[in-house]
């Protein structure tokens, strides 16, 4: 995370204090480096400019319009899985010939509207979902442009939760049904196959995986051609981790390298689908210690950021890097803590055991690389107002979602 460093001791998003952000929007706060998104669309598109490529970003990491906007200005596309994320993609200037619509459970309603935005794709995910998909666009006068997940039974070595490429998850057709299931898409009227995805899971940090699960796939794209099935997208979906603790990730360099000489020989256009590795490190949850708690057996650190807020830990296990905003001297002891929030769970945590210097109560904190899937995924849990989103931009930022505010929690309640 470059762009978050310690200038004149405190922590800075580019060139803008995050004390001076919490001054402003108060916290807790998510914080945006625009460099940093802008730096990892760059290297996947460096890294594979020997073929034909688009970046559609996966918008489910962070949607908010203001990332969304700063990517599709820089060129990218977006992977969307639902009606909301349609709307979101179209409302933030992302071109629909950029958009590939992925999910096991569209509705019909959602594939009109993405039928009449006319996106690049649809990743159909069951032979049930191509026949809905067939008959709404048959009933609109159009053919939808059909790509199928397949499963290749690959184990992406991550946590369980965030695999999807083995044979028992939802996700996907089983390889050993494709090529039927493709030559009966391909005599359907309402549906134009063009392409075959696959998506094995996230927060990958090995290369043998991917390059598995592609050549895989590289056998069922020659295996459709000889059948007539004319496939000239290959989506290879998404997957790369990033730094959290002590992982090494591949760079996209690496990523790429292991998989073009597979795609080059089929001579297809490649789709991508990053999302973690291009936000994940882009942002940092800015938060303030409420109180300290002391016993004999623990310490407690209480700040004012939650569960709702940030659920990785609670719900992955998940480690974030914890930095204090003010730097932490050599004669500033440290201490063993845990670090939670006020919702009423003991689940509610953001670093258990963590070595930390001394927190002082009123203190800033930044909890790292929680650009993706931290407000996404947050709630209103204990009715609590989710967090506000800043996005830096060189020595200047923008707030570009205000926090909620206790109407905004009932607005669309009544009491009958």
């Amino acid at each position: 995370m470059e762009h978050f460093h310690y200038l004149n001791g405190e922590l800075h998003c580019e060139g803008v204090s995050l004390r001076a952000i919490a001054d402003s929007a108060g916290t807790p706060t998510y914080v945006y480096s625009r460099a940093t998104l802008l730096e990892n669309l760059a290297a996947y598109d460096r890294a594979f400019a020997s073929v034909p490529h688009v970046v559609c970003y996966a918008m489910k990491a962070n949607s908010n319009l203001g990332v969304l906007a700063s990517l599709a200005r820089a060129g990218a596309g977006a992977d969307i899985v639902s009606g909301g994320e349609l709307h979101r993609a179209l409302r933030a200037g992302v071109p629909p010939p950029k958009i590939i619509f992925a999910g096991v459970g569209k509705t019909r309603e959602e594939m009109r509207e993405a039928l009449k935005a006319e996106i690049l794709l649809f990743n159909v995910e069951s032979e049930s979902e191509l026949r809905a998909l067939n008959e709404t666009a048959q009933a609109m006068g159009t053919r939808a442009p059909v790509a199928l997940r397949v499963n290749p039974d690959v184990d992406p070595q991550t946590h369980p939760y965030i695999s999807t490429g083995l044979k028992t998850a939802k996700f996907g057709i089983p390889m050993d049904r494709a090529v039927p299931v493709y030559e009966n898409a391909a005599r359907m009227p309402g549906l134009a196959v063009t392409g075959v995805q696959m998506h094995i899971g996230s927060q990958l940090t090995k290369t043998a995986p991917f390059a598995d699960a592609v050549a895989r796939v590289a056998g069922l794209v020659r295996a459709l051609r000889d059948r007539g099935v004319d496939i000239r997208l290959l989506d290879i979906g998404g997957g790369v981790g990033i730094r959290y603790k002590d992982e090494t990730p591949p760079t996209k360099d690496e990523y790429a390298r292991v998989l073009l000489p597979a795609l080059r020989a089929l001579g297809v256009t490649v789709l991508l689908e990053p999302g973690r590795s291009i936000v994940g490190d882009a942002g940092a949850l800015l938060t303030r210690a409420l109180y300290r708690k002391e016993s004999p057996d623990k310490t407690f650190v209480i700040v004012d950021a939650a569960m709702n807020d940030l659920i990785r830990p609670a719900f992955y296990g998940a480690y974030h890097e914890i930095r204090p905003v003010a730097e932490a001297g050599s004669s500033r002891p440290a201490e063993t803590v845990d670090v939670v929030g006020p919702i009423c769970e003991s689940g509610d945590f953001l670093a258990k055991d963590r070595a930390l210097p001394r927190v002082e109560e009123g203190e800033l904190l930044a909890v790292m690389s929680s650009g993706a899937y931290g407000f996404a995924m947050a709630s209103n849990y204990n009715t609590r107002p989710r967090a506000a989103e800043v996005l830096v931009d060189g020595a200047g930022y923008t707030i570009v979602r205000r926090r909620e505010t206790y109407e905004d929690l009932v607005a669309g309640e009544s009491i009958p």
